[in-house]
């Protein structure tokens, strides 16, 4: 995909935001992604070159920040938080019942393609785990003071919707 083919005005938007370019880096990012939910390396060279960046650059912001992602995934990815405080209000026993339930492993997609499930470092909700932000394209949402009962419900409710719609 090139992206300022398939997106000119939304390029041309951007940079006029940010007068010094490499300052453009992550809304191109957020928009190369908004397609397939995941940058290619083609899409980080293509950024990289717009930006006059190498493309290391351009890949350590995708692999440091949780919004952007590399692969492929499910059409929603499960973003929990597990960090320390998170950890202590229940976050590590949710995220392991989460993935029995689902019968995956953190980093791993349903059978059915429709779930990603990960573990992120702080989502800024720490009085409110086990939580998390539930990633499809360009919409996230936030779950706070989650169950796995309640998690369940809404993927229940995520699969009805994918049937409908198909």
């Amino acid at each position: 995909m090139n992206i300022a083919e398939t997106y000119p005005n939304e390029v041309k938007a951007i940079f006029a935001k940010y007068p010094v370019k490499r300052s453009a880096v992550m809304p191109l990012l957020y928009l190369a992604q908004r397609k397939d939910g995941f940058i290619t390396k083609d899409g980080m060279a293509e950024i990289a070159s717009m930006l006059k960046l190498d493309v290391t650059e351009v890949a350590s912001i995708v692999g440091f920040y949780s919004m952007y992602h590399d692969e492929k995934a499910g059409k929603y990815r499960m973003q929990v938080c597990n960090d320390l405080p998170c950890a202590l209000r229940g976050a590590d026993k949710f995220l392991e019942a989460l993935c029995t339930n689902l019968g995956v492993k953190v980093g791993e997609t349903t059978p059915d393609g429709l779930l990603t499930v990960e573990a992120v470092m702080c989502l800024a909700a720490c009085d409110k785990a086990p939580m998390f932000q539930l990633q499809e394209n360009d919409k996230v949402t936030y779950h706070e003071n989650m169950t796995v009962d309640k998690t369940m419900e809404l993927i229940e409710a995520l699969k009805k919707a994918q049937e409908v719609k198909a």
